[in-house]
């Protein structure tokens, strides 16, 4: 109480403190650096990360483009080149004419040379950078290869990639934010009993919004997906504990001789309510920071500060501004839309064993789709963007003209001779899909003397401590052919150098492949065991935990195992992020149920009654907060052309009302079946003294 006090004391020095926030706040989100590159999430530990260390600190070359040009004559190409080599943090640019002077016959290269930059009227060009593969300085430098090579020209590669994703990002993202506020604004205005208390959960969640987003400045920089799911999270997930206070505060009012008291002991009441329900949710978030692939973390932390922050935005701001506006909130209101809950709670309870019959036969079928997720996600977020994006065209160009599914570097010991190299050379190129691998003795080959070769070629291909080769491969990133490939080149490469390593985006996407699937046991394990526990210390009860978490996996299970029956793919981070955040966000209705359910039960009412009751009061505000998740993910999922942030909300408005739907038919349906079980393994379920029920013998049964 004597924070609820406290907080109405001061409330306008609160809403001046929260106004000035918002200026740092906006400053620091302005200065977040925004990481459109997934594959820099992977542990450092790995191979792959090495050697992307290696090709920066030793050949002072970190990204990597293919520049595919077409009708344009050798001279014009020559001259573009030149011009490329120009732009500001290109370190270097392969073509034939880096070998021979334009006037020495093509046919004296060796031939796969001569394949490697020639098909038919499209020519092939290599271009390193000083930079990494999604440093902004790369980014700004595809831009400005892309001006400097016209419109006959087309970049692809990964930097090429994350350029146009961050582009399109950028583009879209205020769309999203908006998409969340008008359609759950207008779902507030539906469902709640007033037109105007929309607006103002909106203005304290946007508050605590920006100071969410502000504070990531400290964190260095955060990645594309937190930033375009973190805003619209964090309004779904934390407009549920402004309707509690709002609900609240209006029942305080008709027993509290002012406002003020009434608004301190709706503070007080919510605080304690809202507890256990955020503690689930930031558990929930707080799983995914035990991802070894470190995006979890990013998304985790940014999203479990997020509910923190609106927690405490509802208990100070949103107070502050209900007490200065209660005169338009009270000429505002309206009659819900929702009716009395009476008659279905009372269907539910006499026909649980319907919904019982429903339970038992879903499971199985839900289950395995469940566990057939991870057979319908893709790993090549390229393939996810829109056809008529830059990096695409290229890409395809590239496939279809050159045959070049993906391109991987290798590195090997400088110290390994001519002889060895060669013999390694032809030998990984019987692997399968393997076009050729080029190096310095490739280039060179048997007619051309190595003393002609210019120093900026030698740089490209040997540092002091290494030899770098390029294998151009005919299969795509993330495809089953080319992990498999992978593998055989890495069984090559280590006959003849242990420390060698094979880099470049399919390796990468392979690592990430393995890191996450373990990561999807991981997470879902820490997520389940920590909400168990929280289930277990707030209801005190050993049987609860398991009912709680058993309806909301079971929502989980449909919503994640309908792909596998439609056929439908998923990015591969979905089935991870999902399963927690849907768990963490969700149980929040279980929790509201069963409280209620145990308030009854310990007033003295019988099952039958106790569970009729605690659904009719809890239906409503599980419909509203499913229906604000709903309305604040689903519009993002139809707009997006980012395929990733479409499903994953798509998933989250799935998932709100699968849940909902669960909580509401099969939760009560359990509590009818387990009652006896429930009474003898909690707390507080049985009748106070003095408490009496004409069906009191139910407690004990």
């Amino acid at each position: 109480m004597k924070f609820g006090k406290a907080v109405v004391k001061c409330r306008i020095p609160i809403l001046i403190l929260c106004l000035l926030l918002i200026v740092p706040s906006v400053l620091g989100m302005v200065k977040t650096r925004i990481n459109y590159d997934m594959l820099t999430y992977l542990p450092e530990d790995l191979d792959t990360v090495a050697g992307q260390n290696i090709l920066m600190d030793d050949f002072g070359k970190g990204a990597f483009s293919f520049l595919i040009v077409e009708d344009t004559s050798d001279k014009d190409i020559a001259a573009m080149k030149s011009a490329v080599e120009q732009v500001e943090h290109v370190d270097s640019v392969i073509w034939y004419n880096s070998v021979a002077n334009l006037s020495i016959p093509e046919e004296i290269l060796p031939q796969k040379y001569y394949d490697a930059f020639y098909a038919g009227n499209a020519q092939l060009l290599a271009v390193f950078f000083d930079t990494s593969t999604s440093a902004d300085e790369t980014m700004d430098a595809i831009r400005g290869v892309r001006a400097a090579a016209g419109k006959q020209c087309f970049v692809a590669g990964m930097s090429a990639l994350v350029t146009d994703l961050k582009d399109l990002c950028e583009k879209e993202e205020p769309i999203y934010v908006g998409l969340a506020v008008v359609l759950a604004c207008a779902a507030m205005m539906l469902f709640m009993d007033s037109w105007l208390i929309p607006f103002v959960f909106l203005a304290s969640i946007g508050v605590s919004i920006l100071t969410n987003m502000g504070t990531n400045y400290f964190l260095g920089e955060i990645s594309y997906l937190t930033k375009a799911l973190a805003a619209v999270l964090q309004l779904a997930v934390t407009m549920d504990y402004s309707i509690f206070l709002w609900h609240s505060y209006n029942r305080q009012k008709e027993l509290c001789p002012d406002n003020n008291t009434a608004m301190a002991n709706a503070i007080h009441e919510t605080l304690t309510s809202v507890i256990g329900s955020s503690v689930t949710t930031i558990a929930g978030f707080i799983a995914l920071c035990f991802m070894s692939f470190t995006l979890g973390r990013d998304l985790g932390i940014v999203m479990a500060k997020g509910v923190l922050l609106g927690v405490l935005g509802c208990i100070t701001l949103l107070p502050t501004l209900i007490l200065l506006l209660d005169k338009p909130l009270e000429k505002t209101r309206h009659r819900s839309l929702l009716p009395p809950m009476n008659k279905l709670s009372a269907f539910v309870t006499n026909r649980y064993w319907i919904f019982l019959v429903v339970f038992a036969l879903v499971l199985t079928p839900a289950y395995i789709g469940y566990r057939n997720t991870n057979n319908s996600v893709y790993y090549d977020l390229g393939d996810s963007l829109p056809k008529d994006m830059e990096y695409v065209i290229a890409n395809s160009k590239l496939q279809d003209e050159f045959d070049i599914g993906s391109t991987h570097m290798l590195l090997v010991d400088s110290s390994l001779s001519a002889k060895q190299v060669k013999a390694m050379t032809d030998e990984l190129e019987t692997v399968p899909g393997v076009k050729y691998a080029l190096g310095l003795d490739s280039v060179v080959g048997s007619l051309v003397p190595e003393d002609i070769l210019p120093d900026s070629v030698r740089s490209v291909l040997e540092s002091d401590r290494w030899k770098l080769m390029l294998i151009n491969s005919e299969y795509k990133v993330a495809s089953d052919q080319v992990n498999d490939q992978i593998d055989s080149l890495n069984a090559v490469v280590k006959k003849y150098d242990s420390s060698a390593m094979l880099i470049g985006e399919a390796p990468c996407t392979k690592d990430m492949i393995e890191v996450t699937d373990t990561d999807f046991r991981v997470v879902n394990t820490i997520s389940i065991a920590a909400i168990f526990v929280i289930i277990l210390l707030v209801e005190k009860s050993l049987s609860l935990p398991v009912i709680l978490v058993s309806v909301i996996e079971l929502a989980i299970f449909i919503n994640l195992g309908l792909p596998a029956y439609t056929g439908t793919s998923l990015p591969f981070i979905a089935p991870i992020c999902i399963s927690t955040i849907q768990l963490g966000a969700t149980v929040d209705y279980a929790i509201l149920m069963t409280t209620t359910y145990k308030g009854n039960r310990r007033a003295g009412q019988d099952k039958k009654s106790a569970v009729s009751n605690a659904l009719s009061a809890s239906i409503p505000s599980i419909v509203v907060s499913a229906m604000g998740l709903f309305a604040a993910t689903f519009g993002v999922a139809v707009y997006s052309n980012i395929d990733i942030i479409s499903s994953l909300c798509s998933l989250m408005a799935r998932g709100a009302i699968v849940s909902m739907f669960c909580v509401i038919f099969i939760l009560p349906a359990l509590f009818m079946l387990l009652d006896r079980v429930i009474c003898a393994t909690s707390l507080g379920f049985r009748p106070g003294k003095g408490r009496t029920s004409k069906n009191n013998s139910e407690v004990s049964l």
